[in-house]
């Protein structure tokens, strides 16, 4: 599966290319991703990284999720992540996250990716609801969310571990978007 738009290009992470498995290992190593994010999966080294991938194409195969690998259509530069995550054919809904390596940070990636992700699981996958959560204060990915559709639903009490922790839990700001609110305006 690869999705083309917006200057990038969406594909799989392949467990077994080393730049992919290094790329992956420097997202999860960077203190920002570690600031909002604590993986169930701990990522510390490329064997760990290794690892991780190889369970995101196990749900690909699953049906139960994908994880894109972020590129720049024009050079192959990966530049991040995006996921559609816990695919629930029954009630026609799945999470979706994201993130970005440092040094693609300030180019809308993020933005770029989320929306060509969406539109892939509204079309391809017939979705009706996407759900997003960021840590509440996490402002960034919060107007990201905002900006590809997904309109604020809420705030989640002790939905997420705190930054690298699994004994004490934050809130998540909760964003929603359906498959009839339609493409958002983007400029």
């Amino acid at each position: 599966m690869i999705l083309h738009g917006h200057d990038l290009l969406l594909r799989p992470w392949d467990p077994e290319d080393p730049g992919d498995v290094d790329a992956w290992l420097r997202g999860h190593a960077d203190e920002d991703f570690r600031r909002w994010n604590t993986p169930l999966r701990t990522i510390t080294d490329l064997a760990s990284a290794r690892a991780a991938l190889e369970a995101r194409a196990a749900d690909m195969s699953a049906g139960t999720g994908m994880t894109f690998c972020v590129t720049d259509a024009a050079d192959g530069a990966v530049l991040g992540q995006i996921g559609v995550h816990a695919i629930d054919r029954v009630i026609s809904v799945a999470r979706v996250g994201y993130w970005v390596l440092p040094e693609a940070r300030g180019r809308h990636v993020a933005t770029r990716s989320l929306l060509l992700a969406s539109h892939w699981a509204f079309t391809d996958l017939g979705l009706h609801r996407l759900e997003l959560g960021h840590a509440l204060g996490h402002e960034a990915s919060c107007r990201i969310a905002e900006h590809c559709g997904f309109r604020p639903e809420g705030t989640l009490r002790g939905a997420m571990w705190q930054a690298n922790r699994r004994d004490a839990y934050r809130d998540v700001h909760l964003h929603g978007r359906l498959s009839t609110d339609g493409e958002p305006e983007v400029s």
